[in-house]
């Protein structure tokens, strides 16, 4: 097994990738090409200048194929996660652990932030989009297969049990028909009652099944070296293989007949993975197999851990809201804070257009026992901001405008409830174990119109990450560094 570590956005060479992937150039090609088609590996022209960024532009992607030995291009991957390629296992880690050699633990983390934002988001999918239509994701079943296992237990079904005198309930019509009667004082007494017990059938054929499957995929996680890096236990439940559940055709009639009885919405998605399992049978070492389990879209990863450890307020009622004064009777209880921003008006249509400014996030918090109004922009970017030399990586002059416009935007609605201060942040990503001040950011015209200049605090990830998956809340005191 072949298992190694790549950083997102950082330039690899073809050479490079031969190295990690510990294969001949012809084989790079064919797994160069197959990670394109996938999404995940981009192209770039090699250049000093490309070598020197952090980040990747859409405008800097070349489509060009891929040929043996050609140095004219180098490879990006735009991926944070997991990518099981041919019996090679990439652990794909985030772009701001730029120090990082061997970060098992960092990556350990990001693993579990994933699963907790894919809950609501489903960046996950059981099937990738790709040229083949919907390719089958092993990576991820085998994961959604076992960590379901631990919530739920085994597939199971019952059988009804007829007792004597057992605990369960009893049968009148059974008792009276089939027992014998004392008869004392004129009325009927049972010394044998008929009672209905329900109990787990253990030798269901696909509770069978299910922990056959289990006990393979724990298998091959544990191959691939991922049930550490996954933190999942290793699952031994049977020592009955695939084969003696009959063939491949057979199984997937017996669940298919399964599935038209079963109403139970959890073990419908259990059969339908089951058979989706296998009908595809494959391995994680099959040559044509790449399987996924991560995000392309990291950034927005970032901004929903943000929005979330921030505590933003833009989809509350504006009645829920702690204000330093009461609602003004000007202002609808049950309207959204984020609806309080203006819409364009089209003086040709007489109507509004439907889109407008919205910010990432915006809280109401109590500091020094004052109200202040704090809107927050997270920005997955790996600037550089050193003194005495120009930036590198940062956000553009039009994240900078807009973040000047969400203060003009709620301005009168401030104004109007008297809260003591606004602040405003970028919010970036660090590997550092603490708040980095990396100054402000302001545009002198915009700021003589009394509008406040934007602070840039790079955030340590790891607390941010501690904070959403434990479901607390940052202090807004500690971004006063």
């Amino acid at each position: 097994m072949i298992s190694k570590f790549v950083r997102e956005q950082r330039r690899y060479t073809q050479q490079e990738l031969c190295e990690i992937l510990e294969c001949t150039e012809s084989e790079a090609i064919i797994y160069i090409r197959k990670l394109k088609e996938y999404g995940v590996l981009k192209a770039v022209k090699a250049s000093e200048v490309q070598k020197d960024l952090s980040d990747l532009q859409d405008e800097d992607i070349e489509i060009a194929d891929v040929e043996v030995g050609e140095n004219e291009y180098m490879y990006i991957f735009t991926f944070v996660g997991i990518i099981v390629l041919d019996g090679r296992v990439l652990k794909c880690y985030p772009k701001y652990l730029l120090r990082a050699t061997n970060p098992t633990r960092e990556l350990q983390q990001v693993i579990k932030v994933l699963e907790k934002y894919n809950t609501k988001e489903q960046i996950v999918r059981m099937f990738n989009d790709s040229n083949e239509n919907h390719a089958f994701n092993l990576l991820a079943v085998l994961l959604f297969l076992l960590q379901d296992y631990y919530e739920n237990g085994v597939y199971s079904n019952t059988e009804d049990i007829i007792e004597s005198n057992g605990s369960g309930e009893i049968l009148w019509d059974k008792t009276i028909n089939e027992t014998f009667t004392l008869l004392s004082n004129n009325r009927p007494y049972y010394t044998e009652l008929q009672t209905k017990r329900r109990v787990n059938d253990d030798f269901d054929y696909f509770k069978r099944l299910h922990e056959c499957i289990l006990t393979m995929a724990s298998e091959e996680l544990q191959e691939a070296d991922l049930l550490k890096l996954f933190e999942i236990l290793e699952v031994d439940l049977t020592d009955e293989e695939l084969d003696d559940f009959g063939d491949k055709e057979y199984i997937l009639y017996r669940i298919e007949k399964e599935l038209s009885t079963q109403f139970n919405t959890r073990k419908q998605l259990i059969l339908k993975t089951m058979y989706a399992y296998i009908d595809h049978s494959g391995n994680l070492f099959d040559t044509d197999c790449l399987s996924i389990f991560g995000t392309n879209s990291f950034n927005l990863v970032w901004e929903g851990v943000c929005a979330d450890v921030m505590d933003n307020q833009l989809e509350r009622p504006l009645g829920s809201l702690k204000l330093p004064v009461p609602l003004k009777s000007e202002y609808d209880c049950k309207q959204k804070l984020k609806e309080l921003i203006e819409k364009p008006r089209w003086t040709a249509t007489g109507k509004t257009a439907n889109d407008t400014l919205i910010p990432d996030m915006v809280s109401i918090a109590e500091i020094d026992q004052k109200c202040d109004f704090i809107i927050f922009d997270a920005k997955y970017y790996n600037a550089r901001l050193e003194k005495d030399n120009p930036p590198k990586g940062q956000p553009g002059v039009e994240s900078v405008i807009k973040q000047y416009l969400y203060q003009l935007a709620f301005q009168k609605f401030i104004k109007d409830h008297g809260f003591s201060k606004v602040q405003n942040y970028f919010l970036m990503p660090t590997e550092d174990d603490y708040v980095v001040n990396k100054g402000e950011v302001f545009l002198e015209m915009l700021g003589n119109l009394g509008l406040e200049n934007i602070k840039v605090r790079l955030l340590p990830a790891k607390l941010i990450y501690e904070y959403y998956l434990s479901g607390r809340k940052m202090n807004m005191v500690d971004l006063n560094v």
